[in-house]
């Protein structure tokens, strides 16, 4: 039987970070979320008040479950006095010299029996753990769906290092948080991006070439194909920066010119029209 995690380090407090840690606690796992940024560090905190807030509201949470929940998340900017944990979650941007980094700096920082998991949506593990040393075999993937309180699916990748060991808690630790995990191989975009991705990209050409209006698109593929939500909004709750470096990472590693982003799309990037996030993308969302 595997050690079991009782405690995580989610080191990124956006979005993905925000979530996972989110998750954790409300599953009855101690959750400490780490951000150098005080200023993102208190957007966290506001987003895990107000959703434990709603759940108790839609009585999904009684308030006493909620409250629970809240004591088990804790905050902080800095990760070397936490050594003694089970699991320290990486969720930084989607660059890998900046995973890197900090894999590094968790070979060092954390006790030898900790599960080094990164929620990267592309990136390989393999390369990821060269920078942790002598603990590759503790290294794995988790990525993580968003928004993570709700989506049920996590794919778990282990590079050519990772222990099996580590793969069953890692395993183990998904289901505790209420998650379904799904294996897959260690290559660039993994499963879920390496099929979504050229979708959106698609979407961006077909936009760009004027076979349609944005809304068109969408609503096309959302009666035709019965998609939930069309890939152009998609990319936009996904973050357009976010697609676009995914993409990069395909177009790298793949050596495909398919994945390579549309010309729209890095325009609107460099526009800082990055979606949901900075209230304008494809499409435009007026401030709350």
């Amino acid at each position: 039987m595997s050690k079991p995690v009782n405690t995580i380090v989610v080191v990124g407090a956006g979005t993905m970070g925000s979530g996972i840690a989110l998750t954790a606690a409300q599953s009855g796992i101690r959750a400490i979320q780490i951000d150098l940024s005080a200023a993102q560090l208190d957007k966290a905190r506001g987003y895990h008040t107000k959703q434990l807030a709603r759940l108790v509201e839609k009585q999904k949470l009684t308030e006493q479950q909620a409250k629970e929940a809240q004591s088990r998340l804790s905050y902080g900017s800095d990760f070397a006095s936490l050594s003694e944990v089970d699991c320290v979650i990486e969720a930084a941007s989607e660059n890998p010299e900046v995973k890197k980094s900090l894999f590094r700096s968790f070979a060092g920082a954390f006790a030898a029996d900790t599960l080094l998991a990164t929620n990267t949506s592309s990136i390989s593990i393999t390369d990821i753990a060269t920078a942790a040393g002598g603990r590759a075999s503790q290294v794995i993937g988790m990525h993580f769906f968003n928004p993570v309180p709700v989506m049920k699916l996590v794919e778990v990748i282990r590079g050519i290092a990772t222990s099996d060991e580590t793969l069953a808690r890692t395993l183990d630790l998904a289901r505790a948080m209420g998650k379904t995990p799904v294996p897959a191989n260690d290559r660039a975009g993994f499963v879920s991006n390496r099929v979504l991705m050229p979708l959106i990209n698609e979407a961006f050409y077909t936009w760009m070439e004027g076979v349609a209006k944005p809304e068109d698109i969408d609503q096309i593929l959302v009666l035709g194909c019965n998609f939930p939500m069309g890939p152009l909004r998609l990319a936009d709750f996904i973050g357009l920066d976010v697609c676009h470096d995914i993409m990069m990472v395909l177009y790298r590693e793949l050596g495909d010119p398919k994945f390579f982003p549309c010309p729209i799309l890095r325009q609107l990037v460099s526009a800082g029209r990055l979606g949901n996030k900075s209230n304008r993308g494809v499409f435009e969302y007026p401030s709350k």
